[in-house]
This record gives structure tokens, C-alpha cells and sequence, in this order.
């Protein structure tokens, strides 16, 4: 009789384990069913210029994007304080960059020049002048990279110079009429002023608010594709891609 109670016991709590590992295995397949689901509204999600990854990354995800993002506070702050110090010495103060070169190594070489010579009467130890030399490495991968850029950039060039591509020729031509006309109205160093600016303010201020800016550049994008549309069917579409397409129109 026991024994019956205690096979019944057993097979009861068997019974208790199993529906519990049931209800676990349940929990976590809807679990991962929400997970895919949030993953897949992600991914239908509009991001500006079609990006997949964070904001972060785009940027590279190094120092450079931690400056931008402001991630370190100070060191971002120092460099757009600097930036707007040499931009106020030479826009608003009208220094030149000789003189403010000449002017600082003057002010330095005798700060330091008094300092050591001063710490011999007040009995303390000279200041630790570090000595400065620039590493091989990083200056061959900045050339190596601009080298890369350059080559790019005159490519591009030479086809568009070639005559085989005839909207790019004229969006180029537009392009640099709207860059001569931009400079034209500001000099060069309030537009690359300009430019550090933007660069430390917009990609932070996107970052912060990205689910807000995300819909309205979508709806944005949507209209400019409407009118896009439209001066293609009117404008774009009937102007040929090359020179010699143009020549062929006109045989005909």
C-alpha cells in the first residue's frame, strides 16, 4: 500500500516538473519571438541616410566619434574652445597667423627662459621641458590616406572630364557654383569655423534625439523624392548622359 502512494507520489511530482519546464520553455520561446519581433520593427524603422548601425559607429566608433559625441566632456569642450579662440583672434581681433605664431613662441620661450633660470635663487627644481619629435607612423598613414582621397578625387574628375557622364558634369558644375558663392559670402577660416562647429554640435544633438528627427527626416526624404520625381520626368530624363548620346539625338 505504501509503495502505491509512493509510485503515485512520484509520478505526481514528475507530472508538477514537467508542466513547470512546459510553462519555462513557453516563456522563453515567446521571449525570443518578442525579441525578433522588436528586432524586425527596428529594422523597418527609417534612419537618416539608411544607416544600420549607432551613431557611434558611423563615425568610426574611435576617438573621433567619442570627440564628436562629446563622450569626453573636456577634452571635446577644449577643442571647440580652442577653435573658436583662433577664430576670434583672427576674424574679430584681425591677427595673422605669423604674427600670432611669432607672438606665442616669444611668450613661451621666455616664460620658460625666466622660469629656469628663477628656479636656481628660489631653490626649486626647473620645470620638465619635454622633448617633442613627431612619429613616423601616424604621418604615413595620414599621408597614405590622403594619397588614397586625392587619387579618388581626380578619378572622379577625369571621368567627369571625359564627357561620359553629362548630369554629373552639370551637378558638379552646380556644386561647385554653390560652394564659390557660399565662400563668396564668408572667408575661409569663418567657414571652416563654421564647419568644426557643426560637426561638434549636430551629430550630438541627432544622437540625443534620433527618435524624434528620424520621423520628420522621413517624411522630409519622402517629399524630396516626390519632387525629385517630378524634375525627372520634366528635366532630368530628357537630358542625355553623355556627349555622345547628345551627338546620336541630334544625327537623328
Amino acid at each position: 500500500m505504501s509503495d502505491h502512494e509512493d509510485h503515485k507520489s512520484e509520478s505526481l511530482i514528475e507530472k508538477i516538473s514537467d508542466k513547470i519546464h512546459d510553462l519555462k520553455n513557453d516563456s522563453s520561446s515567446s521571449d525570443s519571438d518578442d525579441d525578433s519581433k522588436v528586432s524586425e520593427i527596428k529594422s523597418k524603422v527609417f534612419r537618416l541616410f539608411g544607416r544600420k548601425k549607432p551613431v557611434h559607429h558611423v563615425f568610426g566608433g574611435g576617438k573621433p566619434a567619442d570627440l564628436l559625441l562629446w563622450k569626453d566632456k573636456k577634452l571635446s569642450g577644449g577643442i571647440l574652445g580652442g577653435v573658436t579662440i583662433i577664430w576670434f583672434l583672427f576674424e574679430v581681433l584681425e591677427y595673422h597667423l605669423l604674427t600670432l605664431v611669432c607672438h606665442s613662441l616669444i611668450l613661451t620661450l621666455a616664460l620658460l627662459f625666466l622660469w629656469s633660470n628663477a628656479s636656481i635663487f628660489i631653490k626649486k627644481s626647473p620645470p620638465k621641458i619635454p622633448e617633442v619629435s613627431i612619429p613616423e607612423k601616424p604621418v604615413l598613414e595620414i599621408v597614405s590616406s590622403l594619397r588614397i582621397e586625392i587619387n579618388r578625387g581626380l578619378a572622379a574628375i577625369h571621368d567627369i572630364a571625359s564627357g561620359k557622364d553629362l548630369k554629373k558634369f552639370l551637378s558638379v558644375i552646380a556644386g561647385l557654383w554653390f560652394v564659390s558663392f557660399i565662400s563668396n559670402s564668408c572667408n575661409f577660416l569663418t567657414l571652416v569655423y563654421i564647419s568644426v562647429v557643426l560637426l561638434f554640435s549636430v551629430p550630438v544633438a541627432y544622437d540625443k534625439y534620433e527618435d524624434k528627427i528620424d520621423p520628420l527626416a522621413e517624411k522630409a526624404w519622402i517629399e524630396i523624392k516626390k519632387q525629385y520625381k517630378v524634375l525627372d520626368e520634366k528635366v532630368l530624363c530628357k537630358i542625355p548622359r553623355s556627349i555622345k548620346e547628345l551627338k546620336d539625338k541630334k544625327k537623328v
